[in-house]
């Protein structure tokens, strides 16, 4: 058979390959070039160039029994669009939109704060636009932040906010931005926000009504960071919310700080407590048999005031027989289903 081979025309310019190169591309076997649009994932940049959106389709493996998108969903469509944006500017180097200078430095991005809040949940077959841009956040952070709309309608459906830090892939400690990385991401960055309330400190859960034990990391909980991936984290604070709430209520928002990384090998416990437990009469609190739902709880709350959201406190920990660790700290907010 003859042996066919091809050659790329340098000339030619798509709408793939519409500006020169940012870096050489010797710390990557892929070509880094700059992309107006990303047709391969019915991507483009906005906003000047230093935006990014993203159609995406909700599929029937992301959606729950409701024929809602699942959380789980919401998250990773955030994580995808985080890493395509970085591809359309030409910054990818390897692993989590990770750019050649980071490469070369061992750096590897780590978020250290999430935000979503969810208004109307997307559903089956339902075609979204998702947008991303970037600010600076202090000295050593960078703030992440996305719209996710209805393509049609244009109506706003969720958003979200995130800050993210280096960190040294060998060593594991957070590290600054060095200076040529700096030069590579600069670029792309909006103009500084004032950090408003929307990350609100958590304070360590003491004691919590609600614990789910035993949980651990699959195998295919790991990514290519070599640690759990912040997906991940959200389905296990989910796992110690009562029955009664996840069949009536929806999730409207969820806030995750991250303290340190989860391995494989770790066990892990999941508290959760009610931030409204003083507001409610004692007598509220029987417990069932089972022990594990509030009797009268969900009822006080949702009384003559469909409209009441209440929240919770979680903290997810290393199961130590002598210390355990914290890993994440988190605030869930909830609505009822029918509002």
């Amino acid at each position: 058979m003859k042996k066919r081979t091809f050659t790329l025309n340098a000339s030619s310019t798509t709408l793939t390959e519409v500006a020169t190169k940012r870096v050489e591309p010797v710390l990557h076997a892929a070509t880094i070039r700059r992309q107006v649009a990303d047709q391969y994932r019915q991507g483009a940049a906005i906003q000047g160039g230093v935006g990014y959106k993203q159609t995406v389709v909700i599929r029937s493996s992301e959606v729950g029994a409701d024929k809602n998108a699942t959380v789980e969903c919401i998250l990773n469509l955030l994580q995808e669009t985080a890493i395509n944006h970085l591809r359309t500017s030409g910054l990818v180097g390897d692993g989590f939109g990770v750019t050649p200078g980071m490469l070369k430095n061992n750096l590897i991005w780590i978020v250290t704060k999430m935000t979503v809040e969810i208004d109307s949940y997307p559903t089956w077959d339902e075609v979204l636009e998702v947008e991303t841009w970037l600010r600076p956040s202090g000295k050593n952070g960078v703030q992440k932040d996305w719209t996710i709309k209805n393509l049609v309608t244009g109506q706003v459906l969720a958003r979200a906010t995130s800050n993210w830090m280096m960190m040294n892939e060998k060593t594991r400690r957070l590290s600054k931005i060095p200076e040529e990385v700096k030069a590579e991401i600069s670029p792309f960055f909006l103009e500084p926000k004032e950090d408003g309330s929307v990350h609100k400190k958590i304070e360590k859960l003491v004691e919590a009504k609600h614990v789910n034990k035993n949980l651990k990391p699959k195998r295919s909980d790991i990514d290519m960071n070599h640690h759990v991936n912040n997906v991940k984290y959200s389905n296990w604070m989910l796992e110690a919310i009562p029955e009664t709430i996840l069949e009536e209520c929806q999730l409207s928002s969820i806030t995750l700080e991250f303290r340190r990384e989860c391995g494989v090998s770790e066990t892990i416990q999941s508290l959760c407590q009610p931030d409204e437990v003083d507001e409610i009469p004692e007598v509220e609190f029987k417990k069932n048999e089972g022990g594990n739902i509030l009797d009268g709880y969900l009822p006080y709350l949702l009384e003559d005031n469909s409209s009441k959201t209440f929240s919770f406190t979680h903290l997810l920990q290393t199961e130590g027989s002598i210390k355990s660790e914290e890993i994440v700290r988190g605030r869930t907010t909830w609505r009822p289903r029918n509002v």
